[in-house]
């Protein structure tokens, strides 16, 4: 076969696509395999003692493998699945495998692809530096939100969760891209410097506590130790006090050593329960005894209030006496009904002792005069005001004798209220 410029022409099947060799290529009669570029022709090798048709199939198969090469970059670029650093070297290899290459083809038309994919690289590289520059900054935000987050936390006293965050800040810091130096070793100072601060604090916080607690078990040691001494008191009223002081001193001292302070506590608790149990089941008996005292005094009570009303003060006096007497053998009654039944007994004592109030008025010299001389000297008062009164009408002074009469008739009424009173000691 010859193509419309009379050279022969040979047609290649490789890979299911035809291969016009000669179009790119002739062998001269010297057996040299040349190739056609816009550049003009080249020689690629020599085939001796052999057709043109085998020589130019074997450079045809050269050319189909840098086809093949040509073809896989242009998917791997157009695919992103290679870095455009990675995809620039591979241009530039494949290139200076074009420019030498000792096969036959389409040479120029390889060289046109390679170029056409310069621009998709380049435009890759803008785009996955600027998604590396939104990376950087999206780690930028989160270090800084780290940092600041652990400086939070070193400022303040959360020694159980805290040391557990500053852990997971730590994970996810390491999870980050680094920036540039100098802002990521200025965000990494203050975050390693809080963690620092905050590991210090809790230590020394710790320190202290241990230091508080060791403290606390002498102190609730020497608790225990009286409460043991107390345990068999009978005073029940002092040393039920002197538990209660006792267990406000336990209070304060603080935790002591978990272990310890359990045992401290049994032992304090064992001496506290031995003694309130013994003081619970005294009073257990008394309480018993105390109701059948509170029924003794209530019937005591209705044979007192019998005294009521008083008629004769020297005669109720005497049964009064006689009745506490018995009331002060009867004991002790239940603490809730004291002031009941006390209440009762003083309204026949304070009866009692108005009566006799009352007959020592009557009977009082000195009240006697006192209200002697209130009579006369209301009785000499008025007596001045009917002469001034008598005076003023005279004189036709109509409201001066109106005074004077209206000061006489409060006069005499206290006066009438004076004679009351002094009849009464009659």
């Amino acid at each position: 076969m010859t193509d419309q410029n009379g050279h022969e022409r040979s047609a290649y099947r490789r890979k299911g696509r035809v291969v016009a060799g000669e179009n790119w290529g002739r062998v001269a009669e010297d057996g040299t395999v040349f190739v056609r570029t816009k550049d003009g022709e080249r020689a690629v090798g020599q085939w001796p003692d052999a057709n043109p048709e085998e020589a130019l199939a074997f450079y045809t198969r050269r050319y189909d493998a840098l086809a093949f090469e040509v073809d896989l970059l242009e998917q791997r670029v157009q695919a992103g699945t290679v870095s455009p650093d990675d995809a620039r070297a591979a241009v530039k290899k494949v290139s200076g495998s074009i420019e030498e290459a000792q096969a036959v083809g389409d040479l120029d038309g390889l060289m046109a692809r390679l170029d056409a994919l310069t621009p998709l690289v380049a435009q890759q590289r803008e785009k996955r530096k600027a998604e590396r520059a939104a990376k950087v900054e999206e780690a930028r935000s989160a270090k800084t939100k780290i940092a600041t987050e652990a400086e939070t936390i070193a400022a303040g006293t959360d020694w159980r969760h805290g040391v557990t965050r500053l852990r997971e800040l730590l994970d996810e810091w390491k999870a980050l891209p680094r920036l540039d130096k100098s802002s990521d070793d200025e965000l990494w100072h203050r975050f390693s410097s809080a963690r620092t601060t905050y590991t210090r604090h809790r230590k020394q916080h710790f320190a202290e506590l241990s230091s508080k607690r060791e403290e606390a078990a002498v102190v609730k040691e020497r608790l225990a130790a009286e409460a043991e001494t107390l345990a068999n008191s009978t005073e029940w009223g002092p040393t039920s006090g002197r538990f209660r002081d006792l267990m406000r001193q336990w209070k304060a001292a603080g935790p002591a050593p978990r272990e310890l302070d359990d045992k401290l506590w049994a032992r304090f608790r064992a001496a506290q329960d031995q003694f309130f149990g013994a003081r619970d089941a005294v009073q257990a008996e008394e309480n018993a005894e105390q109701v059948e005292n509170l029924q003794a005094k209530e019937a005591l009570l209705v044979e007192i209030e019998s005294i009521l009303p008083v008629e004769d003060a020297r005669t109720a006096r005497e049964q009064l006496r006689e009745y506490l007497d018995r009331w002060d053998q009867i004991g002790k009654v239940p603490r809730d009904s004291m002031r009941a039944i006390d209440s009762r007994l003083r309204a026949v004592e304070q009866a009692v002792k108005a009566a006799e109030d009352e007959v020592w008025n009557r009977s009082n010299p000195e009240a006697r005069a006192r209200a002697e001389a209130t009579v006369k000297q209301l009785q000499s008062l008025i007596a001045d005001l009917e002469k001034q009164a008598a005076k003023f009408e005279s004189q036709g002074n109509t409201r001066k004798a109106t005074e004077a009469r209206e000061a006489i008739a409060a006069r005499r009424e206290w006066l009438t209220q004076a004679q009351n009173a002094l009849a009464d000691f009659s």
